[in-house]
C-alpha cells in the first residue's frame, strides 16, 4: 500500500497566502511612492488625448469666441501688427539650425527662411547656430545648460532651444521648412499662438509668443521633470521629453488656457506636406525614427480596442489557469 501523502493544514496555507498577499501590497505600495513623481508623470503624458480638449471654445481661435478670421481672407498679407489691437508678440523671427543644417541651410532652406524675411521687412531675425546657440544657453540658463549639452538626439537640443528662447526674447519660432505666404501681424494681439497638431495637442515647428511668456516659462522648468528615455525609442524620448506631446502637456495642465491660443486643423496642421492659410509646410520631420509608426499607430481607438480586448483575454486566461492549479 502507498503512504498518503501528508497535507499541510488549511490554516497553515491561509496565513502563509495572507502573509505573502501582505508583502507584496506593501513592495507595491512602497514601490509606488518612493517612483510617485515618475508614475504621475508618465499619467500626464498618457491621459493628453482624454483631456486636451476640455474647455476647447476657450483656447481654440475662432470667429465667434476671438472675433479672429482663421482663414485670413479677412486679413492685408502685408498686415504686420494686429492694429487696431496691441502687439502682445514682438517683432522678432527666430529660425534654428544646428549640427549639420547649421553649415548647409542655404542649400536646403534659404528660399523658405527668406520668405518669412521678405514678408515681414523691419522686424529683428535671429538664425540660432551651434555657437550662438550653445552660448545664449551658458549664459542664459545656465542651470539648464548640463541638460541641453546632454540630450541624447540632437533635436531635443532644437526643441529645448526653442522654448528658452521663445521665453528670452518672445518673437516668433520657425521651421526651417516652414515657407511664409503672408505676414503674421493679425496674430500678434494674442500672447501665444501654434497651430492644433495629429491626433492632438499643438505643434512647436511654429510658435509666438510674447517675452518672458509664463506659459513658456512653465515649459522651460518641465524640461528637467520629463527628461527620460521613455520607453527606451528615440520617437518617444523626443515626444515626451522635448516635443509636442511634451510641451502640449504643460498647455493641458495650465490652470487657464484662455489666452493660449490654438489655430484649429486641420486647416492650420503641420502634417506632412500641406499647405494652410499662412504657410507652405514642406514636411521634412527627417529626425523621425523606425519607431515612429508604431507609436502614434497605438494611439488610434481600432489599435486601442485591439490591445485592450488581448489584454482581457489574456487576464482571463491566465485566472483560469490559476484556479485550475489551486483546484
Amino acid at each position: 500500500m502507498h503512504k498518503p501523502h501528508s497535507l499541510r493544514p488549511p490554516s497553515t496555507t491561509s496565513k502563509k497566502t495572507r502573509t505573502i498577499l501582505w508583502a507584496t501590497g506593501l513592495i507595491l505600495v512602497a514601490t509606488v511612492w518612493f517612483c510617485r513623481h515618475l508614475v504621475h508623470t508618465s499619467w500626464t503624458l498618457a491621459a493628453l488625448r482624454v483631456i486636451w480638449r476640455t474647455n476647447s471654445a476657450d483656447f481654440v481661435l475662432s470667429d465667434a469666441h476671438d472675433a479672429f478670421d482663421i482663414t485670413f481672407a479677412n486679413y492685408s498679407r502685408e498686415q504686420l501688427s494686429a492694429d487696431p489691437y496691441d502687439d502682445a508678440v514682438p517683432p522678432i523671427l527666430h529660425h534654428i539650425a544646428l549640427g549639420k543644417h547649421g553649415d548647409h541651410w542655404r542649400g536646403e532652406w534659404e528660399e523658405t527662411v527668406q520668405s518669412c524675411l521678405d514678408w515681414h521687412p523691419g522686424w529683428e531675425s535671429h538664425l540660432w547656430t551651434d555657437d550662438t546657440a550653445s552660448k545664449f544657453v551658458a549664459e542664459r540658463f545656465p542651470d539648464l545648460k548640463g541638460l541641453w549639452d546632454g540630450y541624447r538626439y540632437p533635436v531635443e537640443r532644437i526643441d529645448a532651444l526653442r522654448y528658452m528662447v521663445l521665453y528670452e526674447y518672445g518673437g516668433v519660432i520657425l521651421d526651417m521648412d516652414l515657407k511664409c505666404k503672408r505676414a503674421l501681424g493679425p496674430l500678434r494681439r494674442f500672447s501665444f499662438v501654434a497651430p492644433e497638431a495629429h491626433p492632438t495637442g499643438f505643434s512647436i515647428g511654429f510658435m509666438m509668443a510674447s517675452k518672458h511668456n509664463s506659459f513658456v516659462g512653465d515649459i522651460v522648468r518641465n524640461l528637467t521633470v520629463y527628461d527620460k528615455q521613455w520607453l527606451g525609442l528615440p520617437y518617444p524620448t523626443v515626444m515626451f521629453s522635448t516635443g509636442c506631446h511634451f510641451a502640449s502637456v504643460i498647455h493641458a495642465y495650465q490652470s487657464n488656457r484662455t489666452s493660449l491660443k490654438i489655430l484649429p486643423g486641420p486647416m492650420h496642421s503641420l502634417n506632412g506636406r500641406v499647405s494652410t492659410p499662412i504657410f507652405d509646410h514642406l514636411g521634412s520631420s527627417s529626425w523621425h525614427s523606425y519607431d515612429a509608426q508604431l507609436i502614434v499607430s497605438l494611439g488610434s481607438k481600432t489599435n486601442l480596442l485591439f490591445f485592450l480586448s488581448v489584454g482581457i483575454a489574456l487576464a482571463l486566461f491566465l485566472r483560469r489557469r490559476w484556479i485550475r492549479r489551486r483546484l
